[in-house]
């Protein structure tokens, strides 16, 4: 245990604690301030996804098309509305808040590794060091995938989709925003699963062999998460439910090596 942290009275830590909280504030506040003055900027990011030319399903098509085929996907046009007088500036204001703490990430880890570090043993600190690290890569890869492939899928599938010609959707921007932060918040969760999975055959929890043979079990209870956590269509299920079902076959092995050291 750090000798410093030894040295310090439960009063002392609650100060740092009260620090390192105020300083994560601030440095929170000043991104999302930073993002609130980009409007421009932020929206067009944030709405792009929306767009029929998004680079997503260009991509696809150029895919495609490299291969010989002549698919081209369809041209929509859905219009965002607001329905309340406070909508846009209250969904302005909650965007950048989010956003701001995404681009503070980085350093909201740094503290509280900083603050937590002292307390652990030298082999443990070096491996929160990397858990941190890989959990952060993680998290961002689930919030990187949301926004080129499940939002924009989903989007598309969801707004263009009529019961009936005589049925228009209309979609708020509060709406569109919520969905969007909540599924990447969510696939960035989802996506922790690899640092879980070392930490629970560190501690002796979980085993290579016991995941190998729930295999199919555990394919089921992905496919139920993936259901609750995408929109209710099949499409968007399986695109969640494939790279899950990938990251639950990399935790085995990680398990695995975890058990040979």
């Amino acid at each position: 245990m750090g000798v410093e942290d030894s040295r310090m009275s439960f009063g002392d830590h609650l100060e740092e604690l009260r620090k390192m909280l105020f300083r994560v504030l601030a440095v929170v506040a000043a991104c999302a301030a930073a993002v609130f003055c980009f409007k421009d900027t932020t929206f067009a990011l944030l709405l792009a996804p929306r767009n029929t030319d998004f680079i997503t399903f260009r991509a696809i098509e150029k895919i495609l098309h490299y291969f010989g085929s002549s698919f081209t996907f369809e041209t929509y046009d859905i219009q965002l509305i607001s329905t309340e007088l406070s909508s846009q500036f209250m969904t302005h204001l909650e965007s950048s808040c989010i956003i701001g703490a995404l681009l503070a990430s980085p350093f909201i880890i740094y503290e509280l590794y900083r603050f937590v570090s002292s307390a652990l043993y030298d082999n443990e600190r070096r491996y929160s060091t990397g858990i941190c690290v890989t959990s952060y890569v993680l998290f961002m890869t689930g919030v990187v995938m949301n926004y080129f492939i499940l939002f924009p899928v989903a989007f598309r599938f969801l707004a263009t989709y009529q019961v009936d010609a005589a049925v228009v959707s209309t979609i708020t921007i509060s709406s569109y925003i919520s969905t969007f932060s909540t599924l990447s918040f969510t696939m960035g969760l989802v996506f922790e699963l690899p640092v879980l999975s070392f930490i629970l055959a560190k501690l002796g929890i979980l085993s290579a062999s016991f995941m190998r043979q729930y295999r199919r079990h555990s394919l089921v209870l992905i496919m139920v998460v993936a259901a609750f956590i995408t929109p209710p269509d099949i499409f968007t299920l399986c695109l969640v439910t494939i790279p899950l079902y990938l990251l639950y076959e990399a935790s085995i092995l990680i398990a695995a090596r975890v058990e040979k050291k």
